[in-house]
Parts: structure tokens; sequence; C-alpha cells
């Protein structure tokens, strides 16, 4: 291509990776695999090489990663966290080697270790205690996020020896752990995460370190940033010493004699990655020898010791042989395909996503199609294309139906949403979702009471309604399969005791559609009991900090429902109980500095950890979020505020320091 055209191509690479960057890094939230970025990467590189005059300090080329959140305290790293170059195939490990040969007179020995797919940290030891762990940031700068890190219990928080030391690794989160994350959160109605990676980071970057706490997350580490009287002399003696303070290093490592040796190492983790009970998406090979090492040096943005070889996503063929539909809790209809089993990633496949109508016509897919499938973060199945030279004639377009697959009733697109959805409130599907819905976690928690005893019990015409959970009667119950004295007693048992929960339970439970369970305890909080919120119009709701005008509009509607109404009149006369029982305003000092005001931390505080700060708040009756807006009251600054104080300084914000929120306690 000539210049112009190499310029075009150019900047059009380096917008799309910037905004994956922003994805991948920021939000946690990518559109793209790892591999399609490396390859848009590996294509820039290219073009740049071959023109020079084109590559600008500005180049995603010459960035290592995205910036910090605001929401924790920023920490410079002693030395860089660089990231690694890439290799696609074996040729391109045969050329690294030779870079590496080229760099160094003495023979060259390797180590390969499993890429873990996970999120990069540092932790700092200072004389043998856990001081400090970061996230990688940019590789500059990074995250505090020592609280989270602490309670992955494979960290230890005093080494064998007192050696002060700062260690490089990545946190992570096992399949099973993943697995059960998500189920929960899909029982209660919430996003579930994308992949593994995501969850990892996502856990790690909540300010509440409960929340970490609960996700079961894990962590190998993997080598070496500053060490004070470091005693090895070689990378592969380095995990043996770390092993020996007690840090847990992934004991799949090999250390190889020449480059074939890695091929071959490569080659059997492409085949046998989906044994492990963690996600890998790669090889990872070093320069064993530190001398060698410091020899070859680094460029800008990598060490020339070190490669990472990436595998390409698993995809596999298959036939769509047919496409069943789904009504979930909210009348959302999905559509998913049957297929004929196939391995992929390791797992066998039936089903996978299409997620909606529209993606089932712009892919042009046919019951009877060839279709590619690959696993999403190598976990959730879907249709990646058709295969279409593969078509017969034979294949039937498919149609989403205009009527409700369970009840009948018309199917409708409500504003201008994708999904088709049923608005029928009596529809079986929607009822038993929600019913499902309503004992879950999050809810009302009602152990014993899970998706096969809800259905069940259901199929039985035991239960149609909330309301018929607190009418089951003990002998109809133990006339069914798998019913023994025990687990009925037990079952009642757990009904009765969620008579006595919270408002906010009872609120999440009840399905208002855009509630999830933070909002629901905000309402509950606000109102303190279920008549004063049925009450509320949408204007007064809208009012709430962090209730917006389409939850507003919702819950008022919901509310204007007169089956609701009976609904709830029937769960008092139950027995139910319809206040909160938290921490109310109306118990709250009058006089309180921080009484019915939104207030924001940012930046280090001296005496106050940010989470003992939110508490007193809160206690106090204030809201502390976590961005500044037009509803911010007052932001609370330390030292490195960064843009949230410049934020609040251009809307006119109140700002105080320590010094004053100090005063104000006292």
């Amino acid at each position: 291509m000539n210049a112009t055209e190499a310029k075009q191509k150019i900047e059009t690479l380096r917008q799309d990776l910037e905004q994956y960057s922003y994805e991948y890094h920021t939000l946690d939230d990518p559109s793209v695999s790892d591999y399609e970025y490396d390859k848009k990467m590996q294509e820039l590189i290219k073009l740049e090489e071959e023109h020079p005059d084109l590559k600008t300090p500005d180049s995603p080329s010459q960035r290592v990663g995205g910036k910090p959140l605001d929401a924790f305290v920023k920490v410079q790293h002693d030395i860089p966290m660089l990231s690694l170059g890439n290799a696609f195939n074996d040729e391109e490990l045969r050329d690294f080697d030779r870079r590496v040969k080229n760099g160094t007179d003495a023979e060259v020995n390797y180590v390969c270790e499993l890429k873990i797919d996970g999120l990069a940290v540092s932790l700092k030891y200072e004389d043998g205690i856990f001081v400090r762990g970061a996230t990688r940031g940019d590789g500059t700068t990074g995250e505090d996020i020592t609280k989270n890190l602490r309670t992955i219990r494979n960290i230890p928080l005093r080494l064998k020896e007192p050696v002060t030391v700062e260690v490089r690794g990545e946190a992570y989160m096992p399949k099973k752990s993943f697995m059960v994350l998500n189920e929960a959160k899909e029982s209660n109605g919430e996003e579930p995460f994308a992949n593994p990676r995501n969850a990892a980071a996502g856990s790690l970057r909540q300010l509440d370190p409960k929340i970490a706490a609960k996700r079961n997350l894990d962590i190998f580490l993997y080598g070496i940033g500053v060490w004070e009287n470091d005693p090895t002399d070689a990378h592969s003696e380095r995990l043996e010493k770390m092993k020996e303070l007690g840090l847990k290093t992934n004991p799949e490592w090999k250390k190889c004699n020449d480059i074939e040796e890695v091929i071959d190492y490569v080659n059997s983790w492409v085949e046998h990655r989906a044994d492990l009970d963690y996600e890998i998406d790669g090889i990872v090979i070093k320069v064993d020898s530190l001398d060698q090492q410091e020899d070859l040096g680094f460029t800008a943005k990598s060490p020339r010791w070190a490669t990472a070889y990436k595998f390409p996503a698993e995809e596999a063929i298959t036939k769509l042989k047919d496409i069943e539909l789904s009504v979930g809790r909210t009348g959302a209809v999905t559509p998913t395909a049957i297929l004929d089993p196939v391995k992929v990633a390791g797992t066998t496949v039936q089903r996978a996503s299409l997620h909606n109508e529209d993606l089932i016509i712009e892919k042009d897919i046919r019951i009877g199609d060839t279709v590619v499938i690959k696993k999403a973060g190598d976990i959730i199945p879907e249709v990646v294309r058709v295969v279409e030279d593969q078509r017969t004639g034979e294949e039937e377009p498919y149609r989403m139906p205009e009527e409700c697959p369970e009840c009948g009733s018309q199917l409708v697109r409500l504003d201008e949403e994708v999904a088709l959805r049923c608005v029928n409130p009596n529809c079986p599907a929607q009822l038993r979702e929600g019913l499902i819905h309503f004992v879950s976690r999050n809810a009302m928690d009602i152990e014993g009471l899970g998706e096969k005893v809800i259905a069940q019990l259901f199929q039985e015409n035991l239960i149609h309604t909330i309301a018929d959970l607190y009418k089951l009667d003990r002998e109809e119950l133990l006339q069914l399969d798998r019913m023994g004295e025990k687990s009925v007693e037990n079952l009642l048992n757990a009904i009765e005791a969620s008579k006595e929960n919270s408002l906010e339970r009872l609120l999440f439970g009840l399905g208002v559609r855009y509630v999830g369970s933070k909002a629901a305890s905000t309402l509950a909080q606000h109102f303190e009991h279920m008549d004063a919120l049925v009450e509320a119009d949408a204007a007064a709701l809208e009012a709430i900090p962090e209730i917006g005008s389409k939850m507003a509009e919702s819950i008022a509607s919901y509310f204007d429902e007169d089956q609701v109404i009976q609904l709830l009149e029937e769960l008092k006369e139950l027995g139910l109980n319809m206040e909160y029982k938290g921490a109310k305003k109306s118990d709250q000092p009058i006089d309180s500095p921080f009484n019915d005001k939104t207030v924001v931390l940012t930046g280090k505080m001296e005496d106050y950890s940010r989470s003992d700060m939110k508490k007193m708040i809160e206690e106090l009756g204030g809201k502390v979020t976590g961005s500044v807006s037009k509803k911010t009251d007052l932001l609370i600054a330390g030292e490195d505020a960064g843009s949230k104080y410049t934020k609040a300084s251009d809307l006119g914000i109140e700002i105080w320091d320590e010094e004053q929120f100090k005063n104000a306690l006292s």
C-alpha cells in the first residue's frame, strides 16, 4: 500500500486499539478477544516499521496498558510492569530465539510458564511483611488494592524469611468459583461476567473488600520487581526461592535447553489447557539467566528476554439442528441453537447462544446450517458464522414467532429494545422464573427452594404465585418425590423464617424491572415501609439519589397494577414483614453534617481508610458514591486527588480536606 493508504490504515488501527484497550483495562468489559486484539496490534507494529515516519509517541504500539481508575489511591511502581511481546506460531518463536541469541554470546536456556488469564498484580513485602498490593495499571502507575488482595488466602501476610521484596503475579478466579458466581448473578437477575478474567478484575476493583473475600480468588506469583540482596542467578532459581518463602508459584513451569523444547512444551499445552481448573491464554517464555536478561535489556514497552505465545480462540464446526426459545423472568424471549454435539475448549457443546432475532437475521442463520462455534471468553458457547458453501438448499430460514411459546400471548418490543417480550403477567414461564428469583440468595434466601424444587412444585400445581409459597401444605409436600419428613420440615421452617426478612429483600424478590439488590436497599432505607413506597409517584422516586427516570417509571408502573397491590395485601395477611430493619434515616442524628448529603471520597487520607470514612458518613445519614456529578453535595479530598477534585471544582461542589472531615465528626 502507498503512504496515503498506510496512513489511513494506521489511524483506523490506532482508533480501534485505543477503544479495545479502554474497554479491557478500564471498563473490564472487552468487546473483542485477546487474540483479535493482538493480531491488530501486530498489524499496526508491522505498518509502523514499514513507514517509520508515521510512528508517533501516542500510538498504542508505544503504550503498555490502560489508565488506572480514580476509585483507588494511585501507586507508582518502583520498576515498571511492562507488557510482553507476542508470538502466534512456531516460526515466530524461532524468530524470538534468533533475536535472543544475537544479543548474547553464551548458551541460552529458557523457562516456560503458563500464562494465567487474570489480573496482573504487584505485592510488596518489607522485612517479610505484606505491606502493599497494586494492580499493573498503565505499567508505571497502578491502583492500591491491598485490602482486597489480603482476602486471597494464598497470599501470605508474612513470608518465611524477613526479606524485603516486591513480587509480581496474576490474581485469577478458578473455573469452579466463576461458575458459582455467575449462577448466583443470573439467579439474582444480574448480568453475568463474560469470563473469569473479568470476574477476577471486577472482584479486585470492588471498594468493599468483603465482596472480594466472597469471590474465592487465587493467585500465582511468577516474578520479581525489586529484591534487596537477591540471592539468585537465574529465573528458575527465583521460582524455587519464591516457593521456599511461602509464595504460591505455578507448578507447571519447565526449564528448556533450546527453542525446540519450548515449542514441544507449547504444543502440549495447546492440547491440554482445558484440563486445568483455571484459565490460561498462552505460554510465557523467558531467558533463564538473569545476567543474560540484563544484557538483552528492554524496548520501550517490553523486555527483549521474554515473549508470550498466545493461544488462538478455539473454534469447531457442527450442525445446527434446531432453535429453541426460552422465556425469562422479565418476559424476554431468547433463542438458543441446538447443535450436534461437538467438543470445544475441552467440553462437549450441544447448545449455543443466539442472543436475539437481529443477530439471527444479520448472520443469516438457518435451521440445518453448518456453523462455526466458539466459546466466548473460552466459557460461553456462541455461533460465530455460517459455513455457506456447505449449504444444500434444504436449510430453513428462521423467524421469531409472533406469539409467546409458553402462553400464546402477543410478543412485543418495548422501548425500541432488541429483545422480544411477552407482556402477559400470568405467563407460566415468567411466573416460574419469578418464583426462582424470589427465593434466591440475594432476595428472600429460602434454603431448600432451589430451581428444581420450584419447577417440581410448579409442575404439581402447588404454587403459581409468590403467596402460594407461604400456603404450602405439609401433607401435600410429603407426597412429592424426594420429599421426606426431615426435608419437608426444614423447607417449611425456612419459608416461615423468611417472613421476617427486611423490606429490601422482599422488594428485590418481587422482581421489579431495573431494580437490583442495591437499588432495593436504597428504596427500602428511604421509604422504610412498603406502604410508603407504593404511594410514591415517579417524581418522588426520581428525586432519590441513584434512582434514574427509567427505574422510577418502572417502579411507579409496577405498583400501579391492581394485581400487585392484591399480592402485597395477601403477603401482609400471611405475616410477611413490610418494614426496613436496617439503620433508618429517622434514627440518625438531626444535626449530622452528612444528613441527606451525597459524598464522594478521593485521594490518599492520612488517618482514615476509605471504607472507615464511608461507614461513618453512612451512619451519620450520608450516602457515599464513587463518581462526581451534579447530584454530589460534598467532595472530601486527600493527597493526589486528581480528576474528581477538578470536576468538583468546575461544578462548584463544596470540597473538604481531611481536617475538615475530622472537625465535622467532632
